[in-house]
């Protein structure tokens, strides 16, 4: 597990500035359209939309943009219809990929990410090939120094958190995706500030490659994500703090 926090944060850090500059607005808009066609628009009833509209906010996200992707999930307003798929691949070295997508014309995308795939040194997997080694989870980041290791497990895993573990400086919190806003919100309450928390996928395990591999597979990624349909892309590199310093 070493060196995930500090991936996630990195990529966390990553999306809000991108945020500044409007350029996950278009994903964070679609998650909420489909989230509210799913389970439909009251957030208080739909945990999947409170989730996105909680990452909409600290993206600054304005209300009136939340409020309109709602709309056209349910309906009261006309919008596209967007189709979810988790693609599943490999990157240089053997790193297993997912790549999760929201795309009004899957036609469309299934080879623009081959594409993207082949241009990097990767290559498209069969269905169920990588996504395995894959578990969803709440993950919450606590850097360390804001509070004491005790209380903090004592504090999380009352709330229901499957797990707690260090990562370097970092406490990272894990969670089933059930519980993950119960454990949030009770760090929260303790008002011990959260570095970044997602539900996301977490390898099982992770894969060591040399330095110029790994960058290879960081340049697939960030190739992946510019992409329009591309909503996440989850890997099980295992990144030294030298290869995290340079993105």
């Amino acid at each position: 597990m070493s060196g995930h926090s500090k991936w996630a944060t990195t990529k966390h850090k990553k999306m809000a500035i991108d945020a500044k500059r409007g350029k996950v607005f278009t994903k964070i808009i679609k998650e909420i359209t489909v989230a509210a066609r799913i389970g439909g628009g009251d957030p208080a009833g739909n945990p999947r939309l409170r989730t996105v509209i909680l990452k909409a906010k600290e993206s600054n996200m304005p209300a009136d943009n939340i409020k309109k992707a709602i709309q056209r999930g349910t309906g009261e307003l006309p919008g596209v219809t967007y189709e979810e798929a988790i693609f599943e691949g490999y990157g240089p070295g053997g790193a297993a990929l997912l790549i999760s997508i929201m795309t009004d014309n899957k036609n469309r995308t299934v080879p623009e990410i081959r594409h993207l795939l082949s241009k990097h040194g990767g290559n498209m997997g069969e269905a169920g090939c990588v996504s395995w080694m894959f578990d969803k989870k709440g993950y919450i980041v606590i850097e360390g120094g804001k509070t004491g290791e005790d209380s903090l497990m004592t504090l999380v895993l009352e709330a229901g958190a499957e797990d707690m573990r260090r990562d370097g400086d970092n406490f990272e919190i894990i969670t089933t995706p059930g519980d993950f806003e119960a454990v949030k919100s009770a760090i929260e309450k303790a008002g011990i500030p959260v570095a970044m928390a997602e539900v996301t996928m977490i390898p099982q395990n992770y894969i060591d490659l040399d330095d110029k591999t790994a960058e290879q597979v960081l340049r697939l990624v960030e190739a992946l994500e510019d992409h329009e349909d591309v909503q996440n892309v989850y890997a099980n590199l295992n990144l030294r703090d030298e290869i995290l310093n340079k993105i």
